[in-house]
């Protein structure tokens, strides 16, 4: 069974994708974008596996 390790981003909007190209870099997989706490950012959430 996969053991996985998870992140929480803030994204900002004019570099989101350097971001999350960065992260992808690093071996994490995106799962979902949501509304950040107050409403006016986004949050990823991210996860890897862990060998």
């Amino acid at each position: 069974m996969p053991k996985w390790e998870y992140a929480t981003v803030p994204l900002i909007v004019h570099a989101t994708k350097q971001i999350l190209d960065q992260w992808g870099a690093d071996g994490w997989e995106l799962v979902q974008v949501v509304p950040g706490p107050d409403g006016s950012g986004l949050i990823a959430y991210l996860k890897r596996s862990v060998a």
